[in-house]
């Protein structure tokens, strides 16, 4: 399967939306998270914002026609803002294309190949950038960058391992989306709670840094009968995947050998999967079938331990009004015990990116908007936007008294230092590919309809199946450079099997 750009459309498309299955399968937004602009704020562009602007008046000329971006459903009211000093400054204006969440990859891909694309920028998912330059669907950006980014100008972005693909630079990161867990500090605080814990496991109820110590606390904490559940953890298409990404890598054990054998269909990868099945009698019932923001809305109710997310997921139950404001404990995703050490494992897992679409004819000028938008002063407005989903990225954004009366200080310290010592998604040639194989065979196993250590054989052979399509020589090299982009705590503690 692969993406070439002789592949028909039809065909194009179904394998890019194996790729999206992570996203949120509804594009309905909760009421508060609906809105497509915001007020402004009274930032003042810094001195590269207006650099940048004064460069796109020029090349725009006298009268330009607007340029076109597709976003996802949901972060227009973190545009709105940078549109509007984008349009004063240079006098260029920018029209927004809503898509629902789960087609923005989708759409670039397939209008690229059929060379009927109607804007001239994008801001798909980060995981999907390898897909789309493999497509052909989006312009390497590096030649552009040598001629207008500062030197320092990525110096503090907190996370860019998804902006670059085989040596070049496609994007601009644009949303901190590290994965991070909330738990209900009524019940995570309750001394009568604390005591019966450790008088039944002989140690503190606390923030747990591992799996183990999470599934033991919504077991604890999963009592039906009393109208309360352990937790809300993803067990939709595509979500579950992130899960079992992250609790297979705290076994200590890489996905790939360096020569891209598949290491999951071992002892490892079998007790993760069987750990994930027997924590999935332990959350709400609806979790296989909740999306992402219907996630939200049933844990603002308040009868839930624990969840797993994003910012935008702060963002939401951290707004005024929300039930749950004020009410959480936040912390990493966990990871595991190796060789005697405790380890939690944060992950970068989803995020948006701005890039320049293929059939894009002023490359330039979107380009420009593209780097005026993710300069210092105008993302900082940008995530600061509460009506919309863009998390903090860059480290100026956390000294913003918007951003931190948004999200809260106790999470955006968790935040940034996850998003610091994030794991870096599986970035390779046909990522979607990959990933559709491994939720498709979890989805089966959770279900009951296929033994773990099955369902991962499949996997396995599936994703030995991929290798070929993309050179096995160099999908080695990309493999090899992204393992070299893990944390160095992580990495420390990986190991390849055999």
């Amino acid at each position: 399967m692969n993406h070439d750009a002789r592949a028909p459309a039809s065909t194009a498309r179904r394998r890019l939306l194996a790729g999206l299955a992570g996203i949120a399968a509804s594009s309905a937004l909760p009421a508060s998270r609906a809105a497509t602009s915001s007020t402004p704020g009274n930032a003042a562009p810094d001195a590269l914002a207006r650099t940048v602007a004064g460069k796109a008046r020029t090349l725009a000329g006298p009268d330009p026609k607007p340029l076109r971006l597709l976003i996802p459903n949901g972060c227009g009211a973190n545009l709105a803002p940078v549109v509007e000093a984008f349009e004063s400054l240079s006098g260029v204006a920018v029209e927004l294309l809503d898509v629902p969440v789960d087609e923005v990859g989708t759409r670039l891909l397939v209008d690229a190949l059929s060379g009927s694309a109607d804007y001239d920028l994008a801001l798909p998912p980060t995981f999907a950038l390898p897909d789309l330059v493999a497509a052909g669907a989006i312009r390497p950006l590096s030649a552009l960058a040598a001629r207008h980014e500062p030197e320092d100008f990525r110096a503090s972005v907190l996370y860019d391992a998804g902006d670059r693909f085989d040596d070049d630079l496609y994007g601009f990161q644009t949303d901190g989306d590290a994965y991070l867990m909330f738990y209900h500090r009524d019940l995570l605080q309750d001394e009568t709670e604390r005591k019966r814990y450790a008088d039944r496991y002989g140690a503190a109820l606390e923030v747990p840094l591992t799996w183990e110590e999470l599934d033991r606390q919504m077991a604890f904490f999963h009592r039906p009968d009393d109208g309360l559940a352990g937790g809300l953890l993803f067990r939709t298409s595509g979500y579950l995947a992130w899960e079992w990404w992250v609790r297979f890598h705290a076994k200590g054990v890489w996905p790939l050998s360096p020569t891209l054998v598949p290491q999951m269909d071992g002892d490892a990868g079998v007790e993760a999967l069987e750990e994930m099945i027997r924590a999935t009698a332990h959350l709400v019932p609806a979790a296989g079938s909740l999306g992402l923001f219907e996630n939200w809305e049933r844990f603002e109710r308040g009868d839930v331990f624990c969840n797993i997310g994003w910012g935008g997921t702060q963002k939401y139950l951290h707004r005024r009004g929300s039930h749950m404001r004020d009410r959480l404990v936040h912390g990493p995703t966990p990871g595991g015990v190796v060789d005697g050490r405790r380890l939690a494992i944060p992950y970068f897992n989803w995020g948006w990116e701005y890039v320049v679409a293929t059939p894009c004819t002023r490359a330039e000028l979107a380009y420009l908007f593209a780097l005026f938008a993710a300069s210092p002063t105008m993302s900082t407005l940008s995530v600061s936007q509460i009506e919309g989903f863009f998390d903090p990225f860059r480290a100026e954004h956390y000294a913003d008294e918007r951003i931190r009366d948004a999200y809260g200080e106790d999470f955006l310290s968790v935040h940034r230092a996850s998003l610091g010592t994030a794991m870096p998604d599986l970035y390779l040639a046909h990522h979607g590919d990959y990933f559709h194989a491994l939720g498709l065979w979890l989805e089966r196993a959770i279900a009951g309809r296929v033994d773990p250590a099955i369902a991962l054989h499949n996997v396995a052979r599936a994703w030995e199946a991929i290798v070929p399509r993309t050179g096995h020589e160099r999908q080695v090299e990309r493999w090899l450079a992204l393992r070299a982009h893990y944390p160095a705590e992580l990495a420390e503690q990986m190991r390849d099997l055999g």
